[in-house]
């Protein structure tokens, strides 16, 4: 495997995407693309140590190349990437391109309602292979949809004590979605849409009092220098569109035998991501207290706003779907996620939750083993 760090120069990525080369020795060369940096979970489990994965599990017949950062694909331009061939495979987040995703978004306005990753990740995928709406989708759009990413419940990171709703009112809350953002303002606050990157330099200036996203951000991004107080709020997940997104013409290209192992490699990076990223945002939260920062339960009365929030988010999710996304059957669609999602419920509690062979091969089981053999051949 080659692995370009996003410290690559433009120049030299333009000149390093070459065409799916097949050696004498019937080596399938690759390029797959993450735009977080290389120490997120996402690429550090999702693509770096996948690509080990898939090279070893296929005796070295294919050789994935990865990038990390913005230097081959910019975010919002990983979905291009995907159909034009410039990655074979690359993870693409749904929220950039919400008129090009309507279905991925929709559900992906439930995220506010679930706190738990293990469970979403696994209900996610499930939900993405084998739901027709959100399959005729992918078809639609030319990728191959493999796999899913879930970040740990975003929390609040303020410049002041915030925990309870009359400490929230009046502040300034860098959001990330429509449905935290709607709860914020009935809460009291200023939702401000921001990218996660302004993140620390908003909260250094003053012009965000706070700011929610993964607790691995504190260290990760350095937060717990410009925002002291930390509020374990749980603010939603993200999920929407693939971790892992093929082009269809390189999937189709493959033999049974190497779409297997992308299967068995997906399902062991998957559960290895989640169980690995909540490991690194409790370890930021230990880091955090060390260094003199404050981390808070929410008080009862801001607890309740989120519950009853949710609540009412849910009763309105079948609209939402129907005219923000153009859903026409949304009650079929979202009642199709619920019940996958209440279906992995049973199945995680069924095992250990941090063994991740154990998870990999629920994964496997339940959903890479059951994927019909022409699954992504369009």
């Amino acid at each position: 495997m080659t692995f370009h760090s996003n410290k690559l120069t433009l120049a030299i990525a333009a000149l390093a995407i070459p065409a799916i080369t097949t050696s004498a020795m019937a080596s399938t060369s690759f390029i797959a693309n993450s735009f977080y940096d290389q120490q997120h979970p996402h690429s550090r489990y999702g693509y770096i140590e996948w690509a080990e994965t898939v090279k070893e599990l296929s005796n070295g017949e294919l050789q994935p190349e990865v990038y990390t950062g913005t230097v081959l694909l910019a975010p919002r331009a990983s979905l291009q990437g995907i159909q034009d061939n410039i990655a074979q495979v690359a993870h693409h987040a749904a929220v950039y391109t919400p008129s090009e995703m309507p279905v991925a978004n929709a559900i992906q306005e439930l995220g506010f309602n679930f706190d738990d990753p293990l469970i979403g990740i696994l209900a996610v995928t499930d939900f993405s292979l084998n739901n027709p709406t959100q399959l005729e989708e992918w078809e639609e759009l030319g990728i191959v949809y493999l796999g899913a990413y879930n970040t740990p419940p975003y929390v609040l990171f303020c410049r002041e004590p915030v925990r309870t709703l009359d400490e929230l009112r009046g502040k300034r809350i860098r959001t990330a979605g429509s449905t935290v953002s709607a709860w914020v303002e009935e809460a009291g606050g200023i939702p401000v849409n921001v990218p996660s990157s302004e993140m620390y330099s908003g909260l250094d200036r003053g012009s965000l009092d706070c700011a929610s996203n993964a607790a691995n951000d504190l260290i990760d991004r350095s937060l717990w220098e410009v925002a002291e107080h930390t509020t374990l709020l749980p603010t939603g997940m993200y999920w929407s569109g693939p971790q892992w997104g093929f082009n269809p013409e390189f999937w189709a290209s493959l033999s049974d035998e190497h779409r297997d192992v992308f299967k068995e490699a997906t399902a062991k990076a998957m559960t290895r991501m989640i169980v690995q990223y909540l490991g690194t945002a409790d370890a930021a939260l230990e880091e955090a207290i060390a260094k003199g920062n404050n981390v808070y339960e929410p008080g009862a009365d801001l607890m309740a706003s989120v519950e009853d929030f949710r609540e009412r988010a849910l009763g309105n999710v079948y609209d939402t779907a129907r005219d923000k996304y153009g859903i026409a059957d949304a009650e079929s669609l979202i009642d199709d996620f619920l019940a996958t999602y209440a279906k992995w419920e049973e199945l995680v509690g069924s095992v250990d939750r941090e063994d991740e062979e154990a998870l990999a091969e629920l994964a496997s089981r339940e959903i890479f083993d059951k994927l019909p053999a022409d699954y992504g051949i369009y």
